[in-house]
């Protein structure tokens, strides 16, 4: 039974001293009476969140959204994405894509300055924290950069909830929120007050709602005091040159999670277990051909599921040429053992439904330049919800072996956040794929490298 336990104080100019003083007055509160329940003030972790929601904020103050600004992809903000993209004469999609962001900073910007106001009920820092203590008890800090406004400095709200009540007793186990609200840059003047929060001695996460921006004071003091960083590469505008930050981060012993990397599980799963057999397992050597099929807007998925598979078999990349046309074809080659050439091609598939998460898998084709090894090679992994005509296609598809892909139950970000919480820690495999997709990456507009490569073994 979810017991909530709200104290919540009006805001205020902020001051650590300030802040730490409220909770303490809500843990006194709550202990006063004999019969109430006892609450206990959870000592498990602390979590930064940085949550932007500048989408949200930009819909608002531009007319086309009156929900509150809460980070909830659902179908108000969907429907205010599509008026928007219809008035702007974009393509309608119900998604903020690189383009429609752009366009939509550019309207809000022309605006008179008194007009740049964003009247919406402001509720970050509450639901999605909700979904995360529910099942991990903890601090919660939360940043809320807010546009259209004047730097008058930031203010703070802090309150409790206690979701966890212990067995055969009446304790209750709670949860700690700090919201912290102002612009952007008075955000940036508070990072040291911001890291003081994260309580001492133990795990300090952060779940940064944006692109990686090293250049940002706030997000180095964070990289550097925090022993994980999650992000999710499924909302970035430009994953290509994302990814390669996110590898210079790792590459200076910052540790980085990526949600996205969690919704790739059952494609990874499924293909191994294709290749299980030890006929396939033996063909596996001769895929030269490998197309990936994604929801059109967002190519991280691909990217990442091409980094990983291309690193077990140990291919170097030798080559990128965006290709474009009506699926904005890229080609990328690889030399694998003996020098074989491997071709793979990711492909952008407009789709009339979008799903919810976007750049979602749409199919993957291997297969092999060689008729004695296809037979064994070729495979057709196809989304169960979206299938995938454009890879059945074609005389050969007949003959190859072709699984459906179930998604995981609940792909959205708060159900991968409290699994990613739970098993914290160095993600070796994570890190290898990512570091397959950024060399790839590295190569757009450079020549074809010559690169031999040398037998190893196969670890899926």
């Amino acid at each position: 039974m979810t017991t909530p336990i709200v104290a919540l104080q009006q805001p205020k100019d902020i001051s650590l001293g300030e802040i730490e003083e409220e909770l303490s007055k809500i843990w006194l509160s709550q202990n006063g009476g004999k019969a109430a329940p006892i609450a206990t003030r959870a000592a498990t972790f602390s979590m930064v969140i940085y949550e932007p929601e500048e989408f949200q904020q930009l819909l608002g103050g531009l007319g086309f959204y009156e929900g509150p600004i809460d980070g909830i992809h659902g179908p108000q903000t969907r429907d205010g994405i599509r008026n928007a993209q219809n008035t702007y004469q974009l393509p309608i999609t119900g998604r903020v894509d690189p383009e429609t962001l752009a366009k939509l900073r550019e309207e809000f910007a022309k605006q008179p300055g008194d007009r740049q106001q964003v009247t919406n009920i402001n509720v970050r820092g509450f639901s999605l924290a909700d979904a995360i203590a529910a099942q991990n008890p903890c601090r919660i800090v939360t940043l809320c950069p807010n546009i259209g406004e004047e730097d008058t400095g930031v203010i703070a709200q802090v309150s409790a909830y206690c979701p966890i009540q212990k067995q055969n007793t009446s304790n209750l186990v709670c949860s700690e929120y700090v919201t912290l609200r102002g612009t952007k840059s008075a955000m940036e003047r508070v990072g040291e007050t911001v890291t003081s929060l994260m309580i001492p001695d133990l795990p300090k996460f952060v779940w940064w709602k944006a692109t990686p921006n090293t250049d940002q004071e706030l997000f180095r003091s964070l990289c550097e005091t925090s022993n994980c960083i999650i992000m999710d590469s499924c909302y970035f505008s430009d994953p290509e040159s994302e990814f390669l930050k996110m590898q210079e981060l790792i590459d200076n012993e910052t540790y980085i999670a990526d949600l996205n990397w969690h919704r790739l599980s059952a494609w990874q799963e499924l293909t191994a277990a294709t290749f299980d057999p030890p006929q396939r397992r033996a063909a596996l050597w001769e895929v030269d051909t490998i197309t990936l099929d994604y929801e059109k807007g967002n190519a991280a998925q691909a990217l990442m599921f091409l980094g990983w598979f291309a690193s077990r078999l140990d291919w170097k990349p030798v080559s990128y040429a965006e290709v474009g046309g009506d699926y904005d074809l890229t080609h990328i080659k690889f030399h694998g053992q003996n020098n074989q050439e491997i071709v793979a091609e990711l492909a952008a598939i407009p789709t009339a439904d979008f799903g919810e998460i976007p750049g979602d898998l749409v199919g993957v084709r291997l297969g092999s330049t060689n008729p004695n090894a296809d037979i064994n090679c070729c495979t057709i992994l196809c989304s169960e919800t979206t299938g995938c005509m454009r890879l059945e296609s074609g005389g050969k598809a007949q003959s190859c072996l072709t699984e459906q892909v179930t998604a995981l139950t609940d792909q959205k970000a708060e159900a991968l956040m409290a699994q990613q919480l739970q098993r914290w820690g160095r993600d070796v495999l994570y890190e290898e794929s990512l570091e397959m997709t950024a060399q790839i990456l590295k190569l757009n507009g450079k020549e074809e490298l010559g690169v031999r490569s040398q037998e190893s073994g196969v670890n899926f």
